[in-house]
């Protein structure tokens, strides 16, 4: 019998060519309804608080999400009253979408259009992508993860998509840490030298 291990994963892209800025990518995991039906956790304080160690990323950078992953956050953070939902929410949020047009749900958001990488290419400031699945899978085809932050939750969901699918190009990746976060333990790697 075999188990996956499904990891929320948090990708730090370096966005080399042509402005020297870093673009950090982290699916994440969502509590609720939605989020079981995603694969994610139910409980709420599985990924309450800072569990990615962003830091002053969130201080300095920019969150780029995909429509869904937005609607769903915009319903979540704006009513947090925590020192990290402060930041969540204080961060500029750029959504990548063809058909969102009214972002008033979440200050300090807006459209990108439905082009990730030009939106990364554009972009001076470290950008940082939160669950967006689609999102991270066309930056990681560009080339600009760097770096990815994986929550690895003791469950197994037996079903779900998967961050590396199985026909995608391999990745050759370095562990910088492990350490335990909360009921989770959060993986940071970097692709190593071509």
């Amino acid at each position: 019998m075999s188990t996956e291990r499904r990891d929320t994963p948090h990708e730090r892209h370096r966005h080399r060519v042509p402005h020297p800025g870093r673009l950090r990518v982290r699916p994440g995991r969502l509590p609720g309804h939605a989020g079981r039906r995603l694969g994610l956790p139910a409980r709420p304080e599985a990924v309450a608080g800072d569990k990615f160690r962003l830091g002053a990323t969130l201080d300095e950078g920019v969150l780029l999400l995909g429509r869904t992953t937005w609607e769903l956050f915009s319903r979540i953070w704006p009513g947090r009253d925590d020192p990290f939902a402060a930041r969540m929410n204080a961060v500029p949020k750029q959504v990548v979408s063809r058909t969102l047009t009214d972002t008033s749900a979440w200050a300090r958001s807006g459209v990108v259009g439905g082009d990730p990488v030009e939106a990364v290419r554009r972009e001076e400031r470290d950008v940082i992508v939160t669950g967006s699945l689609g999102v991270v899978r066309a930056l990681m085809a560009a080339d600009l993860v760097d770096e990815y932050r994986l929550l690895t939750f003791p469950t197994v969901l037996g079903a779900g998509r998967r961050l590396f699918p199985d026909d995608g190009p391999r990745a050759d990746l370095e562990c910088v840490s492990a350490e335990r976060a909360g009921a989770a333990v959060l993986g940071r790697y970097r692709r190593t030298a071509a």
